[in-house]
């Protein structure tokens, strides 16, 4: 049978229930506008806290652990009976990684690295009055630093160029506000070894993670030696990025047993955040699929009891020719017109509630880079949605038009 035929009478018992109608399409409109919103918000959150990870990490850190000795002086005497050995201390050794400068000529060669950052990681003290409060200093070079991990994101006060300066730190927001200074400021740092060094306040930085502003600053790397009283050469970290973060786990192999160094990649630096993400996307899948299948159900029911209502028009359509199959792509024909129309609708409703959501302010302290809600209007989303909305009211349709087509106009005529 023609299909322009069958649409029209699709369209046709349609409008004659236009209510019944309206109420399926909005179901699925509902469903498709909260799908793309819900998703939209949840892909935004977990791009702005990957961001807050991700965008600080390197994919693959270089070190130099400081380990136990793996045999101990007392393990090489050949003494009989039972030896206990307690409190083992490690053995002595440098955090510093050795041949630093010719291990980061070397990656810098290698086509697979997109940049390298070097880093000084020391523990100290700030000297505020009587009071010593512990530092975490990292000394870095600030132009890579900015170019690989995107650090004037979370630089909420000072400019870029005068961490280059000669005895100058950015301190952490928590930080500053304990100590009471401001940007132009002296403070006194102090290392466990009795190192001093008066450094000037040029900045504020802020991570959005409140422990670590507290005890967190930046220097540069020559500033952070000079604090540590070692040469030019004393690098204790070096910071990978790679050009595909999926060589990360692979290449943290390599170079550990290429340089003789320690290595661990970003993926298991953060698995327990990659776990929550991945959570995250399974729960706002699942909401907005069974949206979905709750439209559906509601498509279902008006089709049946259209279908109980339409007996004598089922039973005149095929008295007049119309096969079963015929009647049977009708009532499909019309449940996904329903999923049609109320699908583009939420595809519109999606677009305009996720750009709403973008626009309500989110402001806080945490968080000084954010602004308003975060969201991503990706098209994938909105192709999801409309297979979801055409796959849903199809099967919907389908138990109902084979119900349909399997009525028998001589009985219904008959019992007319």
């Amino acid at each position: 049978m023609d299909t322009r035929l069958l649409l029209g009478i699709s369209t046709t018992m349609l409008l004659a229930r236009l209510k019944q109608s309206i109420v399926a399409a909005v179901g699925v409109t509902f469903s498709i506008t909260m799908f793309i919103s819900l998703t939209a918000f949840m892909n935004g959150l977990n791009g702005m806290l990957d961001g807050l990870i991700l965008n600080r990490t390197p994919h693959v850190r270089m070190y130099n652990e400081i380990e136990p000795l793996e045999v101990q002086p007392l393990d090489r005497l050949n003494v009989e009976g039972h030896t206990f050995i307690s409190s083992i201390k490690p053995k002595a050794g440098m955090e510093r990684i050795r041949n630093a400068q010719a291990i980061m000529s070397s990656l810098r060669e290698d086509p697979r690295v997109l940049g390298i950052a070097p880093k000084v990681v020391a523990q100290a003290f700030f000297n505020v009055g009587i009071t010593q409060l512990p530092a975490a200093v990292n000394g870095i070079e600030p132009f890579e630093e900015e170019r690989l991990f995107r650090f004037t994101d979370y630089l909420v006060q000072g400019e870029l160029a005068d961490l280059q300066g000669q005895n100058a730190v950015v301190l952490g927001k928590t930080l500053a506000d304990l100590m009471l200074v401001q940007v132009g400021d002296n403070v006194q740092l102090a290392t466990a070894r009795g190192e001093r060094l008066l450094l000037k306040v040029v900045g504020f930085y802020q991570s959005g993670l409140a422990d670590l502003d507290r005890s967190l600053c930046y220097t540069s790397v020559r500033t952070a030696q000079r604090l540590l009283g070692e040469p030019s050469n004393y690098i204790t970290d070096i910071q990978v990025k790679l050009n595909d973060l999926a060589l990360a786990p692979v290449l943290a192999r390599e170079f550990e047993q290429r340089f003789a160094v320690d290595a661990i990649d970003i993926q298991q630096a953060n698995a327990q955040f990659d776990t929550g993400t991945n959570v995250r996307n399974m729960i706002s899948y699942a909401v907005s699929i069974t949206l979905l299948v709750v439209a559906g159900f509601g498509i279902y029911n008006i089709l049946n009891m259209m279908i109980y209502e339409k007996l004598d028009s089922i039973a005149i359509l095929k008295a007049t020719g119309f096969a079963s199959g015929d009647v049977k792509r009708i009532f499909i024909f019309l449940s996904l017109i329903i999923g049609v129309c109320g699908g583009v609708v939420g595809l519109l409703g999606g677009f305009v509630f996720t750009h709403l959501i973008s626009l309500v302010p989110f402001e806080t302290e945490a968080l000084p880079t954010i602004k308003t809600f975060p969201v991503l209007i990706a098209g994938r989303f909105y192709v999801i949605g409309i297979i979801f909305s055409l796959v849903t009211t199809y099967i919907a349709g389908l138990f109902p038009a084979r119900k349909a087509a399997s009525v028998d106009p001589v009985q219904i005529i008959r019992g007319k």
